[in-house]
């Protein structure tokens, strides 16, 4: 396959998968904007999210105040924003088209008919009350995109390009989810154990699709050891940084196969696979929990690198 075809295919279902992913994180935002303001205002809760998906630097060089209607505009409309929902559908559309013939008439609908609707829509015409019934509509649409990806596409080397792009992005993506926390609460330790604190849990696990199989695994209340365990290393649950991983690994095996190469992109895949098969939360914790995330998205980024070097998608 050539270098381009994969680019196109990884960054295709990684960029749908970046479109939900941000429908999650601003519903997390928008929850907590809704609960009462403790020791502080309404920005700590906005500056979390902006933090958790990369674009606290880009926003403040535009705007000076943090509201709803500005942050939702930035995150889901703003084509100047290379984030934005807006613009990871028209970059995953882009590639879409131009390996129309190495994806099927299935998963074109699938996000043709997205990026259409989504287009039509006037940021003006969404108020705060419209806001959580958009962003399942988003999460719906990406999830049946992924639906028509996996129910219809041959498993070759094309569909590894695109689980790696998928589940790269996603992995990334808990790891942030996961750390809101950090902005929001870790550092102030007098509510650890709360009911506010337990309320944020809650919209975490939320965020995650992950808060009815919490308490299926888990009976007992939140505890941030038990849901950082179920969001890191249980690999049983979809979004797990160790669920993540172990496809990665696998999908990466599968290319190592279809082409009789191994790279640099393997070692580092297996790498953090092996760490998080064998991960302590004892040791997670001792470490910092922030710490330990944000030398995860660190070796997660450094492992896209590596697979776009080693592929020659550039």
């Amino acid at each position: 396959m050539l270098g381009r075809t994969a680019s196109s295919l990884y960054w295709l279902c990684r960029h749908m998968e970046r479109a939900e992913n941000l429908a999650r994180l601003l519903d997390v935002g928008y929850r907590m904007s809704l609960e009462p303001v403790l020791d502080g205002s309404e920005r700590e809760q906005w500056d979390s999210t902006l933090q958790a998906a990369a674009m606290a630097s880009a926003f403040f060089e535009r705007h000076d105040s943090v509201a709803l209607p500005q942050i939702r505009d930035f995150m889901l409309f703003d084509e100047t924003n290379s984030s934005s929902v807006r613009s990871c559908l028209t970059q995953a559309r882009s590639n879409a088209r131009s390996v129309r013939t190495a994806i099927t008439t299935e998963m074109w609908e699938s996000i043709n008919t997205t990026w259409l609707e989504f287009s039509r829509i006037r940021p003006s015409s969404i108020s705060v009350n419209d806001l959580p019934t958009l962003l399942d509509w988003i999460k719906r649409n990406t999830a049946q995109f992924r639906g028509a990806m996996l129910n219809t596409i041959l498993r070759n080397d094309g569909y590894s390009f695109c689980q790696l792009g998928t589940f790269n992005e996603r992995a990334d993506n808990t790891a942030r989810i996961l750390d809101v926390k950090y902005y929001v609460l870790l550092p102030r330790n007098e509510f650890v154990g709360s009911e506010f604190d337990n309320r944020q849990w809650s919209m975490i696990l939320r965020a995650a699709s992950a808060h009815r199989s919490y308490r299926h695994v888990y009976r007992d209340r939140y505890k941030a050891w038990n849901i950082a365990d179920f969001l890191i290393l249980r690999s049983e649950m979809p979004r797990s940084l160790a669920h993540c991983y172990r496809w990665i690994d696998t999908t990466l095996r599968d290319l190592e196969n279809f082409y009789g190469a191994r790279y640099q992109c393997h070692d580092i895949g297996q790498a953090i696979h092996d760490e998080l098969k064998n991960g302590d939360m004892e040791v997670v914790f001792q470490k910092g929990l922030h710490e330990f995330l944000g030398g995860f998205i660190s070796s997660n980024n450094a492992l896209g690198a590596s697979i776009a070097e080693n592929y020659n998608f550039f």
